[in-house]
């Protein structure tokens, strides 16, 4: 058991996932990496006594609650969920098998989902945490071939924006509003713009 704050970190076996497990652990958090392949997690990131590497396939309930236990069990406590496992499945909608349409909607909409059905349980019994979903300006515009990825992402941004004010009670917030972001940004883009004569 520790007292220093422990980062949950889906998806770390690549890409962001990677650098945000690194950044954590060189500021000194207790890293929880998880992947489908925990060899990958590990050869990616590196050794730490700060890290525990576990296997978690997002898509699956019973290795969310599993891998979410390990955390526990090892470091007593999760402050900051990382949901950052993804896919992506672009092309024509008319084209994209629906089973491929289907598997995108389960690792990015219910992955996230199934991890942080896992972890709330132990944020809220501390009344503390902080829930970060990566999500995507497809989350906020439609875009052509990414239908399937957008309608993940859509229901993800819709998804954390219900779940917020259910859980701000137990002192459990969500990672920085990246729908906030989109009308901050337009609205700098608009003041910046100059009059068409």
């Amino acid at each position: 058991m520790t007292e220093k704050k422990v980062w949950f970190i889906t998806g770390a076996g690549r890409g962001m996932g990677v650098d945000i497990a690194k950044a954590a652990l060189a500021a000194g958090y207790g890293v929880v990496a998880t992947g489908r392949d925990p060899e990958r997690v590990s050869a990616a990131i590196g050794d730490s006594d700060d890290l525990l590497t576990v296997k978690l396939d997002v898509t699956d309930t019973a290795d969310a609650q599993a891998a979410v236990e390990a955390a526990v069990d090892r470091f007593g406590r999760i402050d900051v969920l990382v949901n950052n496992a993804g896919n992506f499945n672009a092309g024509f909608f008319e084209e994209i098998a629906p089973e491929n349409f289907r598997a995108q909607i389960e690792t990015t909409l219910f992955g996230p989902v199934n991890v942080a059905r896992a972890a709330l349980p132990f944020m809220r019994a501390r009344r503390s945490g902080l829930v970060v979903t990566i999500s995507s300006t497809a989350g906020i515009s439609g875009q052509q071939f990414c239908t399937a990825y957008a309608a993940s992402k859509f229901g993800v941004e819709g998804w954390m924006e219900s779940l917020t004010p259910e859980v701000a009670p137990f002192g459990i917030r969500k990672g920085r509003d990246l729908l906030a972001q989109a009308h901050a940004h337009r609205e700098l883009s608009s003041s910046l713009a100059h009059e068409d004569t």
